[in-house]
């Protein structure tokens, strides 16, 4: 976030994450520059994670001990990538079912 929220440079993004993350130099460049040519990229990977979490959680709570991780890596798969609205609309129905 810091590329785009506190405007760094690209030098000062690669220096941050060779001092946080264990990537090599040539990891991080080449992940850096696809943050600054593809922002939203990381927000929608983000948004996707947290969405498939929380219907997670949802379904652990609705299905409790019947609940199978199996079964609903297969529902959140079954037709590929979808809007996250229509993604929560798959598991809803498989819910209900």
């Amino acid at each position: 976030t810091g590329l785009h929220a506190f405007d760094w440079p690209r030098s000062k993004a690669i220096n941050y994450m060779l001092n946080n993350t264990a990537l090599s130099r040539k990891n991080i460049e080449v992940e850096i520059d696809r943050y600054i040519t593809t922002p939203a990229q990381a927000l929608a990977y983000k948004l996707g994670e947290l969405k498939i979490k929380e219907l997670k959680a949802k379904a652990k709570k609705v299905l409790g001990p019947k609940f199978d991780i199996r079964a609903f890596h297969d529902i959140v798969l079954e037709h590929g990538a979808l809007p996250l609205n229509l993604l929560e609309l798959q598991v809803n129905d498989w819910l209900k079912s």
